[in-house]
């Protein structure tokens, strides 16, 4: 079985066009979903590549000239495989359908991958069914949960040998609309109507951008906490995916992709602190509590801080010391990088660190699109945590996605990827007289373990010197997840990892399971998974084949011995 060649066509000059006129492209998000699975990919920025380099072309930006739709129809004619992921007007006419895009909010089901729950999306491009379909997946509903069923999710077209399959929702656009939100945090957030997160309190927050339904996508726990119950964001990842994979198989080639974590490790938790009050009590308190527990945590400091003697025995017990930037204009904070550079200075002399590696924004304090990570870039911070709740009713999947994963730009950047890692959390500071108790924490690790993602849990030293529930808390986290096969990594370690995975890069794949590699931070415990399809997979050991995204794949895993070729 021979790997299969994806190309993403993005076209340069379509998107300065975009750009001039104020417009994003989001649709070029399409290579970091493919980055973050690892799967290998080439951009097409000329119409001469289509033919020669790849099998599968992937339509994240058109110009829709006929010069263009034409060499795409000879690539469909002659075997290649389309899929158009965005608005393709040009295309859609040339294939007899009208199409019709809209920037309104519906929930999307599929039958045979992630069928258990209709998934949210911010953005179609349907394509009116004035031509047939040879094939379809997945429905559309209007007016969820009541409505009906309007259109597929997924149509293909046959095109002589080829095939073209649209997509009628936007994947990479709803993604980013979730995790990011769809427009720069300029004031506040509509509260949850049932007075459980009030958001209009006067202070810019990350969630004051969400774009979750309050009704439609909050669960409540056995004793009654509401929170977001699904990861929407990874959820359309692996969709998307799914079908990727799928498609490529069916071709009777493969398409290698490297695991999220690495071999020997089921799951990751992390546990996060915020000083805030800064004593250092608490403090000692936080330390014999994680000792209890035996997990090591990562420590956000607020000016002004704990005493060298604590920085001491945070460094000792092997946590990781990082920033709490502080922009409460009530706490004399201020927006702005200045104040961003002269708090992260005042941590670095006081914790004796030439470098911080992560950072929290106190109170999830946010504002506009961009700026918090071009700050961190510039600082050399490389991963962030400040896209978290708040409120005691807006905790869970606020995001969609319990994943590791880098931002992207708007279009007065080009649209571009942010050098810095988000790493959202779920909660804060369970058991807290004010906040949500521990009933949350299975089904968040649930959730977590489906997307095999970060379970992220917050908690402040001094609700754990004040308040023994909360104390209490973060043992049963620690417990519940060790339970249940988690490893608790410091953000530090997530961000290490997440960046050297993406280092690896799949060359090319031999007689079915022979794999070139190019692992340029000779990192060991890499594992590739092998999509094959199931008629194959009867070949092997039933222990050498797993399901990965619904696709059986064969696991190979890189050590010292075989770092490059495997």
């Amino acid at each position: 079985m021979e790997m299969a060649k994806i190309g993403i066509l993005f076209d340069k000059d379509e998107a300065r066009k975009r750009y001039g006129n104020s417009e994003n492209t989001f649709s070029i998000y399409i290579g970091e979903i493919l980055s973050h699975f690892g799967a290998p990919y080439v951009w097409i920025t000329h119409l001469n590549q289509i033919q020669s380099e790849i099998d599968v072309l992937i339509v994240a930006l058109a110009n829709g000239s006929e010069k263009e739709v034409e060499s795409i129809i000879n690539f469909t004619t002659n075997g290649g495989t389309v899929i158009t992921l965005s608005e393709y007007p040009g295309l859609a006419t040339k294939l007899g359908f009208d199409e019709i895009s809209l920037n309104e909010v519906g929930y999307a089901t599929f039958d045979n991958f992630h069928k258990e729950q209709p998934l949210r999306f911010l953005k179609s491009n349907i394509w009116d069914k004035r031509n047939h379909f040879i094939e379809k997946s997945g429905q559309l509903i209007s007016d969820y949960p009541k409505g009906e069923s309007t259109t597929p999710a997924l149509i293909t077209h046959k095109v002589g040998k080829g095939l073209i399959d649209h997509w009628n929702v936007d994947i990479p656009s709803t993604i980013v609309g979730i995790q990011q939100g769809q427009k720069p945090v300029t004031k506040d957030g509509e509260p949850a109507p049932d007075g459980t997160a009030n958001l209009d309190e006067g202070i810019l927050k990350a969630d004051d951008g969400f774009e979750l339904d309050w009704n439609l996508d909050r669960s409540r726990t056995e004793t009654g906490i509401p929170y977001f119950t699904y990861p929407y964001a990874d959820l359309w990842r692996e969709v998307f995916f799914h079908y990727l994979l799928k498609r490529i198989i069916d071709k009777k080639l493969t398409l290698p992709f490297i695991g999220y974590w690495p071999e020997g490790t089921k799951h990751i938790a992390t546990i996060s602190h915020d000083s805030d009050i800064n004593i250092d009590e608490s403090a000692r308190i936080t330390l014999q509590s994680l000792k209890d527990a035996g997990v090591r945590s990562t420590w956000c400091m607020i000016e002004p801080g704990y005493s060298k003697e604590i920085y001491e025995k945070v460094k000792t017990a092997d946590h990781e010391l990082a920033f709490h930037y502080n922009a409460l204009e009530k706490e004399n904070g201020n927006w702005s990088e200045a104040e961003f550079n002269r708090q992260l200075k005042w941590l670095k002399g006081a914790t004796e660190l030439e470098e911080i590696h992560s950072n929290k924004n106190h109170y999830t304090r946010f504002q506009g699109w961009g700026d918090l990570f071009e700050w961190c870039e510039r600082a050399g911070i490389q991963l962030d945590q400040s896209r978290g709740p708040s409120k005691k009713g807006n905790i869970g999947f606020l995001f969609g996605t319990a994943h590791p994963y880098f931002p992207v730009a708007s279009y007065q950047d080009q649209n571009r990827l942010y050098d810095v890692l988000e790493l959202g959390f779920l909660t804060q500071d369970l058991n807290h007289e004010t906040l949500a108790d521990t009933s949350v924490i299975d089904p968040f690790l649930a959730q977590v373990k489906k997307v095999d993602g970060v379970a992220h849990f917050l908690f402040h030293q001094i609700h754990l010197l004040r308040q023994l529930p909360v104390r209490g808390a973060i043992g049963e986290v620690a417990r519940k997840a060790k339970e249940q096969g988690f490893e608790f990594w410091t953000s530090k370690e997530i961000n290490h990892w997440e960046r050297v995975r993406r280092k690896v890069k799949i060359i090319n794949v031999y007689n079915d399971e022979k794999l070139m590699i190019d692992n340029p931070e000779n990192i060991e415990n890499v594992i590739v998974w092998i999509p094959i399809s199931r008629h194959n997979a009867t070949r092997y050991n039933p222990e050498r084949v797993q399901e990965k995204f619904g696709i059986p794949c064969i696991k190979k895993v890189l050590n010292k011995l075989n770092a490059h070729l495997i």
